[in-house]
């Protein structure tokens, strides 16, 4: 089979636009900047005594001072990271009063004159300072002319780069996958450290090479702060602004050992602090159809527990939900209900409620004999699929699948066999191996749905599952799906606008609209009797609301129908009419219909052998009619095509809205 591929998009800036010229007045002074920044380099570049170089770096002073830098710096980083990831996630994941006071004083050292920052270290740490006689009466800690003083100073004006890089990188991370983790039965550390962590591992380190290279050019507050005692303080910068006074011949060795050492942190950087684009090769994009979907086998569709999974428990289900969402569910174990409604309707802040997950909605929530309502969502025993699957990127997907079981203590290969079965199940387990990167749109959703199963959850919530696979794939996991739901001791709740989806699924249909449940049915109801214009149309019938007359229903949007069951007059009602209850004519009819209107044709679509005519009309509303193609062809329908749209009163539905 021939497969799509994508070429690499060429990065940008290396190729300009044809006919484009860079504006001379913009160019002139960039030119200029550059030469600006690049003259001090070129000054120490050129002024380098070559042939000493060996001599000046390797003499005493300069060895003992870069070794009590390297030691500084590497402890100003560490305490960086023991401090400042824990605020740079604060920042980034938690909204509290004085936040931001308190990013301004992550970043005021940046901009803090260095020497005015070791006058303020010296007044808050020194022996006379606010916390100076404290750590010397207690712990007799002096940190002024001490080693540990230069460490407090370098951490000092380094961290704020640490944290600043690190919160950037925290805030474009989607919470999706962390709230996915924790749905999945993992605690907040746990996450912190499985999910958190390796995902934003390039902008920790990044942030982490600027604070060690930030820490080892330190120069102002430590000499402010912690003086100028060789062996003890003097760092290299301060070496050399000795070196300076005595041999500049030297200083220039060392200056220029400072200025590899940073402009190789820059280098290995490659644009990360930036934001500049990075070299890195196209991903190998695949069709988002599943074609390639292995035969199921013997029992692929039929699902069992896993043998480590609790025997024959039963989850009831009851929630009341406040808040946008307005509205009581109560469910049987083995129930599964569909979500329906438009967009905005609740659908998801629904299924975010009963996670614990929204401030918008807040749900009391008893599954079984527990209620769960006061519990952090990794111990509620709910699993989430979101609408993207939200796999973990550095993990596999057997990795991905068995990340459940392992939250909930499962040995590592209990977990990993365990998960297997459920990549099998779902057609996958060729792919255990690969990365999310490396799968379709189709075969991501699959992973993520065996993830949630194989977590064995008490309440399973599904954000519209298969909407990203193909017809046969689709079928196919909606069979494995069923199987495995049948005997589901605990109750599901799946979002979908594919009504197949919600028949051939659901035991009840939920209809939503602006967080109240418009209706609660078994599927045939919903499908014969659809209480909300959304749901008829997603049905595929027309469907209009109005108010009801003596013989009829005065339309919302103007004009009447006639109907063989009128109801009560002043009521409010929803008019349904099947699409094939609608006749088409090039003339008016005469006869039976009571309901006729005249109409141009606006869209003609194929629906499987039939053709579906959008109809509109000024005395009307847009009316859907289904026809033949022959039909179609006899009455020469195209895009403007003048038509009279009929419809007998025994055709049409009135429901109570």
């Amino acid at each position: 089979m021939t497969r799509l591929r994508i070429p690499a998009a060429r990065p940008a800036g290396r190729r300009r636009a044809p006919g484009t010229r860079t504006p001379v007045a913009l160019a002139v002074p960039a030119l200029v900047a550059v030469a600006f920044l690049l003259m001090p380099l070129v000054g120490i570049l050129a002024r380098t005594s070559w042939g000493e170089l060996g001599t000046h770096l390797t003499s005493p002073g300069v060895t003992e001072a870069l070794s009590l830098s390297l030691l500084v710096s590497f402890w100003a980083l560490g305490l960086s990271l023991l401090l400042g990831v824990p605020l740079a996630w604060l920042l980034a994941r938690v909204s509290f009063p004085g936040k931001a006071l308190v990013r301004s004083l992550v970043l005021l050292p940046m901009v803090l004159p260095p020497t005015v920052g070791g006058v303020a270290l010296l007044l808050g740490f020194g022996r006379r300072g606010v916390l100076g006689p404290w750590l010397e009466d207690t712990f007799g800690i002096v940190l002024p002319f001490h080693t540990s003083g230069a460490v407090v100073a370098a951490t000092f004006v380094a961290m704020p780069f640490l944290v600043i890089s690190l919160e950037g990188t925290l805030a474009g991370l989607r919470p999706r996958y962390e709230e996915t983790a924790a749905s999945l039965g993992a605690s907040p550390v746990r996450v912190f450290c499985t999910v958190t962590l390796p995902m934003v591992a390039p902008g920790l380190a990044a942030g982490a090479a600027l604070t060690w290279a930030r820490a080892l050019g330190e120069f102002g507050a430590t000499i402010t702060f912690a003086g100028n005692l060789p062996g003890t303080t003097q760092t290299l910068p301060l070496q050399v602004y000795l070196l300076l006074q005595d041999s500049p011949e030297a200083a220039t060795s060392v200056s220029l050992l400072l200025l590899v050492i940073a402009m190789a942190v820059l280098i290995c950087l490659r644009g990360r602090w930036t934001g500049a684009t990075t070299g890195r090769p196209a991903r190998d994009v695949r069709a988002a159809e599943d074609t390639d979907l292995p035969a199921p086998s013997a029992t692929a569709g039929e699902p069992t527990a896993t043998p480590s999974a609790p025997a024959r428990e039963r989850w009831p289900l009851h929630a009341d939900v406040t808040g946008f969402n307005q509205l009581t569910l109560d469910a049987e174990p083995g129930t599964t209900i569909a979500v329906v409604g438009p967009n905005g309707a609740g659908k998801t802040t629904l299924l975010r409620a009963l996670l614990g997950l929204t401030p918008r909605a807040h749900a009391t929530l008893r599954l079984g004999d527990t209620d769960v309502t006061t519990l952090p969502p990794h111990r509620r025993g709910v699993a989430w699929v979101p609408q993207d699957g939200a796999l973990f990127p550095h993990l596999s997907a057997l990795s991905n699948t068995a990340y459940g079981l392992r939250a909930h203590g499962t040995a590592r290969a209990e977990a990993r066999r365990a998960a297997r079965q459920w990549l099998d199940r779902l057609g996958v387990g060729h792919l255990a191996h690969r990365r999310p990167a490396q799968l379709s749109g189709g075969q991501a959703q699959r992973v993520a749905l065996a993830r949630a199963l194989a977590a064995r959850p008490r309440l399973l919530l599904l954000d519209e599952p298969l909407a990203a696979l193909d017809q046969t794939t689709r079928a196919h996991v909606r069979h494995t799906l069923r199987s495995h739901l049948a005997g589901f001791g605990g109750v599901c709740l799946i979002v979908t606008h594919d009504p197949v989806e919600a028949v051939s699924l659901a035991d009840r249909v939920l209809v939503l609209d602006d967080g109240r449940a418009l209706q609660d049915a078994p599927p045939a109801e919903v499908t014969r009797h659809p209480r909300s214009p959304w749901v008829a149309r997603m049905l595929g019938r027309n469907a209009w609301p109005g108010i009801a007359t003596g013989d009829g229903l005065g339309l919302a949007a103007g004009g009447r129908l006639v109907v063989a069951d009128p109801l009560p007059e002043g009521s409010r009602a929803l008019a349904i009419i099947a699409p094939e209850a609608v006749s088409l004519h090039l003339d008016k009819p005469a006869g039976s219909p009571r309901n006729i209107w005249p109409g141009t044709v606006r869209e003609i679509t194929s629906a499987g052998s039939r053709l579906r005519v959008l109809v509109t009309s000024q005395q009307a509303p847009d009316l859907v009619a289904e026809i033949t193609p022959s039909a179609a062809l006899e009455l020469g329908l195209a895009d403007g095509v003048s038509v009279w749209t009929s419809v007998k009163a025994t055709e049409i539905s009135l429901v109570t809205l």
